[in-house]
């Protein structure tokens, strides 16, 4: 008798491409009340030399993505969403995890991000992830009002020593 009980497909996380900006956006939009344009991450791909940007992939669809900025040995978190149907299946975690890793490989001694006050999925993942709330931002969302939680994470994972990419900027 064959098994009812189907195997979760584990998400491959790699580097976002101009390819996926198609489904990134149509994510975005799904999430968020002021979405990003596809221009806004077109220009973040291509001339944010700050910016880096990784997906979940699920059986062969983007299934949620994230991104931060890396200047020094700071990192900010810009955007994390995850395709609607697919929420609570913990990729919002695999996706942050291998964000503070990539950060610290890059550099990065801690990560900030902003959220919103109200979003108590998303506080809940970060705190599981060791981020503190360390302030406020009032009013800081548009569409309602909402205020936003500045939140910190200064124990990122140890960064691999093997890790290197093209365009990471070394002081040899």
């Amino acid at each position: 008798m064959p098994s009812e009980v189907q195997e979760k497909t584990m998400p491959m996380i790699r580097r976002m491409t101009l390819e996926d900006l198609d489904e990134v956006v149509a994510i975005e939009e799904a999430t968020f009340a002021r979405p990003w344009t596809r221009e806004n991450y077109l220009s973040e791909l291509t001339k944010n030399v700050a910016a880096r940007y990784l997906v979940a992939v699920v059986d062969g669809q983007i299934a949620g993505f994230a991104g931060a900025w890396v200047i020094l040995d700071e990192s900010h978190i810009t955007n994390i969403a995850v395709r609607e149907a697919l929420r609570g299946q913990g990729i919002g975690r695999l996706l942050t995890q291998a964000l503070l890793q990539y950060v610290s490989n890059l550099g990065a001694a801690y990560a900030t991000l902003e959220v919103r006050e109200h979003n108590t999925p998303a506080k809940s993942l970060y705190t599981a992830l060791g981020f503190i709330t360390v302030g406020r931002r009032k009013k800081y969302y548009e569409d309602n009002g909402e205020d936003a939680l500045i939140m910190v994470c200064d124990h990122l994972p140890e960064a691999d020593p093997e890790f290197e990419e093209a365009e990471t900027v070394r002081e040899d």
